[in-house]
């Protein structure tokens, strides 16, 4: 494997780039976290401060040597890492246009890891020159309390990259498990039908979303519900993986509901903005 990676790129500081950079430089890791929007990087550089403070806050005290954070609205600064993770908006034809980016700067021994909920690992992996170091790695956030990543193994994909993300993801303190490229994967190919579902039971009159989520924890061992589930990931990312799922097996099982589709409208995206199927605005 030879040296030990000691600093992890991440491209794209919105909700999963800045869990995974306050993961990372838990872990004691350098991170350089890239964005072109300067308001994103101050954003994430404060939101990153308050969850390492609350971290340590309820530790009582720190367990380990904190990382560095280092801010960059130029994507060659992630040139020197030896794994980079791609975290930028769910749309296919962008996360392709990022990663020809990355494949042109990074040396042939760099790892790229696309964090996705949905769009295939393969049609990112095949728009740059060297689709052997691409590797899929779906975070769950919040990743620092997260003990699992589902990881996309495409066709392409060579060891040394499951290798060199596995290590990553060890000093993390997680575990994974590898699977097939399909879009959606195996957790949001499940996952976002039950959201969509739970979603349109709140327009029916069925139930409300408390009552909803109350039902997956008390019955199913859920530990939120899937609407509560739903304002972590963010109302907008729920509808754009819902879009990629019906674009790839039909509108039948995966048009986003009426409902969902309106809170975007409206602005209420879960936690992120405050208000969801849950309101925040306290937090």
């Amino acid at each position: 494997m030879g040296e030990p990676i000691r600093t992890v790129g991440v491209v794209g500081a919105g909700v999963m780039g800045v869990s995974l950079a306050h993961a990372l430089t838990a872990a004691g890791l350098d991170v350089v976290l890239h964005d072109t929007s300067p308001d994103a990087l101050a954003r994430a550089e404060g939101e990153v401060a308050r969850a390492s403070r609350l971290a340590r806050l309820s530790l009582g005290r720190a367990t380990r040597a904190t990382g560095s954070l280092r801010l960059s609205s130029s994507l060659a600064d992630v040139a020197g890492c030896a794994l980079v993770v791609e975290n930028v908006t769910e749309d296919a034809e962008l996360k392709s246009t990022v990663h020809r980016e990355l494949d042109a700067i990074l040396p042939g021994e760099a790892i790229v890891a696309v964090n996705t909920s949905a769009v295939p690992i393969t049609e990112v992996a095949l728009a740059g020159e060297h689709p052997g170091r691409v590797v899929g790695a779906h975070f769950m956030n919040p990743v620092a309390t997260s003990s699992m990543v589902e990881v996309i193994r495409t066709e392409h994909t060579s060891d040394r990259a499951i290798d060199v993300l596995w290590e990553v993801l060890d000093a993390l303190g997680m575990e994974m498990v590898v699977v097939e490229d399909a879009a959606g994967f195996v957790i949001n190919r499940c996952l976002m039908m039950f959201v969509n579902e739970a979603a349109a039971l709140l327009d029916d009159g069925v139930a409300s979303a408390a009552q909803v989520d109350r039902l997956f924890r008390g019955c199913l061992g859920h530990r939120t519900g899937p609407l509560r589930t739903a304002d972590v990931i963010g109302i907008d990312t729920i509808v754009d993986t819902l879009r990629v799922l019906s674009d790839h097996y039909g509108p039948e099982r995966f048009t986003p509901c009426t409902r969902l589709t309106a809170m975007v409208r409206e602005g209420h995206l879960g936690r992120k903005s405050g208000q969801g199927f849950y309101n925040y605005e306290e937090d």
